[in-house]
């Protein structure tokens, strides 16, 4: 090859890299499933609640038989209750679930929530966790917080990350409903929750999820009542962020072959234009193969 031919090779690959465009060959970027199955006008609708309270309830999302076999999995799975305050003392946590059961993969690859994510972040997000949390009775209310405090850029930005909580049993005020605050996800970084705030607990029905972006105020409720409560989040992040699960030490490519080419995607299995999350100069899934 001459020196004109090696010149305007380096000038098409820079030309790439300068407008972040996917350099794979045999595994290029893709689509999340929600892109061909949810109507642009209801995303649409999902974003303008979204945008304007900070949060969204969608109501009888899985079925009866969906919610009982989720929860007969949970509950054979769940682990003990938190070391601190944060975690809950009175608060039972499953942790890297999806090495553990496939019985939660339709809540992480959800169409609905990834038309929502589709909108919010950069193609190739990642999943940040995905976790049981059952609250039992006597448990005291959560410290409110957002989501994605920990990556330490000053407020107001756009967000880092995002999370469901999907209601496996009902949520009500009395059994530690999730405490919301609306409007928050505009706050700034002097800006910490007050009395005077409309905290509100986010009542829903078991099937039910609610949407927040990572900048909005939340925390678990206080449990008053003689039953427990469980509910199963699931966090995501931009693709160039570190997500909370090292799920690349914690899920076995055995896992990793079995789930969605969604999650396969979340879970790290891709790559981010031009090359961020390369393994040993390939893509990722290159090492299924092996």
């Amino acid at each position: 090859m001459n020196n004109d031919k090696l010149s305007n090779s380096a000038k098409i690959a820079d030309d790439n890299l300068k407008k972040g465009k996917d350099l794979a060959k045999k595994y290029r970027s893709t689509q999340s499933k929600a892109a061909q199955i949810i109507p642009e006008e209801v995303t649409d609708k999902d974003m303008s609640i979204i945008e304007e309270v900070g949060y969204i309830i969608i109501p009888d999302v899985l079925s009866e038989a969906d919610i009982k076999a989720i929860k007969e999995e949970a509950e054979r799975l769940i682990g003990p209750v938190g070391r601190n305050s944060f975690e809950g003392k009175l608060t039972q946590r499953l942790y890297a679930s999806l090495e553990k059961t496939r019985a939660f993969d339709r809540l992480v690859d959800h169409p609905r929530i990834l038309a929502i994510l589709d909108r919010l972040f950069q193609p190739n997000y990642l999943l940040s966790q995905c976790q049981v949390i059952n609250i039992l009775p006597g448990e005291v209310a959560q410290a409110l917080h957002p989501d994605d405090g920990f990556y330490s850029v000053p407020r107001p930005r756009p967000e880092f990350g995002a999370a469901t909580i999907w209601a496996i049993d009902d949520f009500t005020e009395k059994n530690g409903a999730t405490r919301v605050i609306p409007g928050s996800h505009k706050w700034t970084t002097e800006r910490f929750p007050e009395e005077t705030d409309n905290i509100l607990p986010a009542v829903m029905k078991a099937g039910s999820v609610v949407f927040y972006p990572g900048t909005f105020w939340h925390g678990g409720g206080a449990n008053k009542s003689d039953a427990s409560r469980m509910a199963i989040t699931c966090q995501y992040c931009q693709p160039y962020l570190r997500p909370q699960e090292n799920f690349f030490l914690s899920i076995s490519k055995e896992t990793v072959k079995a789930v969605s080419e969604d999650i396969r995607r979340m879970l790290g299995y891709s790559i981010h234009p031009p090359f961020m999350g390369m393994t040993n100069g390939m893509h990722p899934k290159r090492i299924l193969e092996e």
